[in-house]
């Protein structure tokens, strides 16, 4: 034992010698990166920047960028690609799309370095005497949606202005004015919320704006353009722009411009009020340039099915996307979450509120869709049930408080996920959906009918009719206009449903509107309309799965049947009772395996590896819907009703 222990003593001496000793130096912080200028609310003196984009190479899909920067003084300047974007949530601004970056003063190249920590911002000395930076580059818009969203076709193109702009450090975004201009591919119309100083050809000049107001005013252009006024003889134009792939598709019938037209005024009956002197849908109907869903203060961004007119009655499902972004002009770009706004769009947001801003408009989205008639009541209502039993099955609640998805704009930016029920993603959405509708037929039950949310609405999105300058809150200022509608406790009221952990969704407000939430062996119109949209086979409330058209996974359901039997997303069904996959063969295999002795029988593939899975599983068929409760007030029909 003596060998070992001196060995022992000697091992453990060489460390201590190692750590003592001068020679060797221990690691030290890197050197700080470059300061960049804190933003501050004066006006950027040197001048308007000259931007200048040139959008006809629509074949290779790439943005050509000119841009001319005033400069007042010669020495260091940080110029900032914009980062944190709003509508997103996020730092999402594609910098990695950005390319052939130069910038010249007086004909000669100037250096720029980007920041090591901050990747948005590049560092340049503006040489003495120099008036301006003539900086030029190229936006690489994706060719394929392997590589993100397409926002150029051979037809159509959809430009936003924070893609292609860079902006100087130091002054709030407000504060920076610029002189847009763009080049169209010939022939090509567009539709904005920017107003045109003029148009040669397919040179459209643009007035000035602010950079704030500037990346807040998107374009969707187009070779199949339409322009529809959605509220004729208005002194606050409202206008419907629409690109297509081809011409056709344009086509809208009487009937479908009028419920167009509806959504404008059962919104202004709502809100009371408007927040811009013109607004302008921007539709895109194609399945070659990507969808978006985007809003802005004077614009939305809203992309659908090329057959959106075309085929109507098949299109009920997402219908309500005009609804909810045109009621973001009111809930989150003029009402916004002290926290969410920010003084440049370089500014780390704070997502705490979402649930007011996004949720809150998911619930007007689906009432207004009903009352203008984008959604017939009894489309409003299968909705809903989907909306109820998806998140009344949102398992993840007992470890995650919904609260805490405000987060994943940032943390998950809506990439892929393994396990949504357990992981929870962006439920503020529809969860909240679900707790304003609560808190909507709580204040029509404690007033006797007398109020609403929409009294609510009225006095907390309605004030300042005309202004379009942002007035943000604090969850204190939500409560307070709660209880000037409805004395109660509501910050109890709130904080027990945005924190609390079940079980189950806050269904109260279905009850409570005269409705349950029921499961039935048959789909509901817009359950069936919603799977054929996506493709695929819905068995969330079965066997808790979705599945691709080719039988591919595509959601497992946390601690369902098929997550017992080790199942998992990404696995392909081969086969059902030993007969090749189909979703029909595997609906009626669930539906006869109510009988013990006729199991679910799946050959299933997982990478390189098959097996056959017996699921142990016999409550048949089971799609949600809503059902009336007999004797009880029906608060929800209210709620859809059109208002006069």
């Amino acid at each position: 034992m003596r060998p070992v222990k001196s060995l022992f003593v000697a091992v453990a001496l060489v460390p201590l010698v190692t750590l003592s000793g001068p020679a060797l130096a221990q690691p030290m912080p890197a050197a700080s990166a470059p300061e960049i200028a804190p933003a501050r609310d004066v006006p950027y003196a040197a001048g308007p920047i000259k931007l200048v984009v040139d959008a006809t190479d629509n074949d290779r899909r790439i943005f050509t960028v000119q841009e001319t920067l005033p400069v007042s003084a010669a020495g260091p300047l940080t110029l900032l690609y914009p980062a944190w974007l709003p509508g997103n949530h996020a730092p999402r601004g594609p910098i990695e799309q950005l390319a052939s970056l130069k910038i010249t003063a007086n004909g000669q190249p100037v250096t720029w370095t980007r920041d090591p920590v901050n990747i948005y911002a590049f560092h340049v000395t503006v040489p003495a005497g120099a008036k301006a930076l003539d900086i030029g580059f190229q936006f690489l818009s994706p060719t394929d949606r392997s590589m993100g969203r397409v926002v150029v076709t051979p037809d159509m193109l959809n430009l936003q202005w924070n893609a292609v702009a860079l902006y100087p450090a130091g002054y709030y975004a407000r504060q920076i004015m610029v002189e847009p201009t763009l080049r169209l591919p010939e022939g090509w119309q567009l539709g904005t919320a920017l107003e045109t100083a003029s148009r040669e050809g397919d040179l459209v000049r643009f007035k000035p704006v602010n950079f704030d107001t500037l990346v807040d005013s998107p374009i969707f252009a187009g070779r199949y353009f339409r322009q529809i006024d959605l509220d004729p003889g208005a002194a606050v134009p409202v206008r419907l722009n629409i690109v297509a792939d081809r011409p056709g598709q344009l086509e809208a019938t009487a009937n479908q411009i009028a419920v167009h037209r509806t959504l404008v005024q059962q919104a202004y009956r709502l809100f009371g009020s408007h927040h811009y002197n013109h607004y302008d849908f921007l539709l895109a109907l194609s399945d070659k340039m990507s969808g978006i869903g985007l809003e802005h203060h004077r614009s939305s961004e809203n992309g659908t099915s090329p057959t959106y007119f075309t085929e109507w009655d098949k299109s009920a499902v997402g219908r309500d996307l005009l609804a909810h972004e045109f009621t973001h002009s009111w809930n989150g770009k003029f009402r916004r979450g002290e926290d969410l706004w920010t003084e440049t769009f370089n500014t780390p947001m704070r997502n705490s509120l979402l649930w007011v801003y996004e949720g809150q408009t998911q619930y007007w989205g689906n009432v207004l869709a009903a009352r203008s008639g984008l959604h017939t009541r009894q489309q409003g209502l299968e909705s809903l049930a989907m909306t109820a039993a998806t998140f009344d099955n949102r398992v993840g609640r007992e470890w995650r408080a919904m609260s805490d998805t405000t987060n994943d704009p940032i943390m998950a930016a809506r990439r892929p996920i393994s396990w949504r029920s357990w992981q929870r993603s962006e439920d503020y959405y529809s969860e909240g959906q679900l707790i304003w509708l609560d808190a909507d037929t709580l204040i029509r039950e404690l007033s006797g009918g007398k109020r609403s949310l929409d009294d609510f609405a009225k006095a907390f999105f309605g004030v300042d009719n005309g202004s379009y300058v942002p007035k943000t809150y604090r969850f204190e200022d939500v409560v307070a206009t709660l209880n000037g509608v409805q004395p109660y406790d509501w910050a109890t009221f709130l904080k027990t449903r945005l924190d609390g952990h079940g079980p189950g969704a806050p269904l109260d407000g279905l009850t409570r509107g005269g409705y349950k939430l029921v499961y039935s062996p048959v789909p509901t119109d817009f359950f069936k309309a919603s799977e054929a949209r996506r493709k695929s086979v819905d068995l969330s409330y079965s066997i808790g799965v979705v599945l691709d058209k080719d039988g591919t996974l595509a959601d497992v359901a946390w601690d369902g049947p098929a997550f017992k039997a080790g199942l998992i997303q990404g696995a392909q069904i081969i086969a059902v009772g030993g007969v090749a996959y189909d979703g029909e063969l595997l609906k009626a295999a669930i539906a006869a395996a109510i009988d013990p002795a006729k199991p679910v029988e799946l050959l299933v593939k997982s990478g390189d590896r098959y097996r056959t899975v017996k699921l142990t599983y016999q409550g048949g068929l089971r799609y949600p819907r809503l059902e009336p409760i007999a004797g009880a007030p029906t608060r929800l029909d209210d709620i859809y009703a059109a208002r006069k």
